[in-house]
């Protein structure tokens, strides 16, 4: 398991490159706040195909 201060700066980097935040930014903010954002971001992408929908595609376009 990583140190709390190993996590934390990896995380500070990454809000960092996809938010740019700067430091005070980031440790003015709320664990609740990353949370939400990063769970908004991960939502954001493109719709994930259900199991249904995968192997109706597999069926299809079999691989030979």
């Amino acid at each position: 398991m990583r140190r709390f201060a190993e996590a934390a700066r990896l995380l500070a980097g990454q809000t960092a490159l996809l938010l740019g935040w700067r430091p005070p930014e980031f440790w003015n903010s709320t664990p609740a706040e990353l949370a939400a954002i990063f769970a908004a971001l991960d939502s954001a992408g493109p719709p994930r195909a259900s199991m249904t929908q995968f192997t109706t595609l597999m069926e299809r376009f079999p691989d030979g």
